[in-house]
């Protein structure tokens, strides 16, 4: 088995690929979003509904990169718990 930090090196760990949200509500939340999708797509027309995709893009682009930022921000905190706890020093 290879060690995590191969597998991380090599691209082999991608959670933001195989996560899916464990809250019931999820699937259910999931369906509705692309049943609006289509009636907005027929409601507004290709020319607009693909401006209003466009926009909707940075918005996940954005979105994106506040999620990674939280990420490491998230894993920075945990190691130096990891390492506060570990290291014999007192507070």
């Amino acid at each position: 088995m290879k060690s995590i930090l191969e597998a991380l090196y090599r691209g082999q760990i991608n959670p933001d690929e195989i996560i899916v949200p464990s809250q019931p509500e999820y699937r259910s939340l999931s369906r509705q979003v692309s049943a609006q999708t289509i009636q907005w797509r027929e409601r507004l027309g290709k020319e607009v509904f693909d401006e209003l995709g466009e926009y909707f893009d940075l918005c996940d682009s954005a979105s994106s990169m506040h999620a990674e930022a939280v990420f490491l921000y998230g894993f920075k905190l945990g190691a130096n718990l990891l390492i506060e706890v570990t290291s014999n020093r007192e507070t």
